[in-house]
């Protein structure tokens, strides 16, 4: 009995002082996958200010992708998927590519194209049209990694400000 004890009282010990805890940042490197999910709606600049802050629209059948660079800043992967009625895509990309490891810090998610023909100027708020950079996951589950993306949004060619960078006085 005091042998249990004392044994117990070892093992505790050990929990304790992070021998044989697992640790969280250790958990993301094991992740086999990576899922990077978000939104795509039209936000139609016309309505008044309520409708347009509120009254964005799904749109189904937008693709938008994904780029993974390497350390030198080669790609090492794209992928892309399309949106489905909700708007909502989900893109899988695998750990490790051709024996290297993916790093999600080294990833791009942008725009891509609209499928709606009245709604398919790309904006950049919340980074669609330049591409957001992964940083932080949203969720980890076993070999699954998450990240979910700020919606994207496209609007119409009457929203559309025109360039200042292009234009000449």
């Amino acid at each position: 009995m005091a042998a249990a004890a004392v044994v117990m009282m070892i093992a505790t010990s050990l929990l304790l002082i992070g021998i044989g805890s697992v640790n969280v940042g250790e958990a993301w490197e094991e992740a086999n996958v990576i899922h990077v999910g978000g939104k795509v709606l039209c936000q139609d600049c016309t309505m008044g200010w309520n409708e347009w802050v509120n009254g964005s629209n799904p749109i189904k059948g937008s693709r938008v992708s994904v780029t993974c660079m390497d350390d030198r800043r080669r790609v090492m992967y794209y992928g892309s998927d399309e949106t489905d009625e909700a708007g909502k895509y989900e893109l899988i990309v695998d750990k490790y590519v051709n024996g290297k490891e993916v790093k999600a810090t080294g990833c791009w998610v942008r725009l891509v194209s609209s499928s709606d023909p009245t709604c398919n100027i790309p904006t950049d708020f919340a980074g669609g049209r330049s591409g957001v950079k992964l940083q932080r996951p949203t969720w980890i589950y076993r070999d699954q990694t998450k990240y979910t993306v700020d919606p994207f949004y496209y609007t119409t060619p009457l929203c559309d400000e025109p360039d200042e960078e292009e234009s000449n006085y």
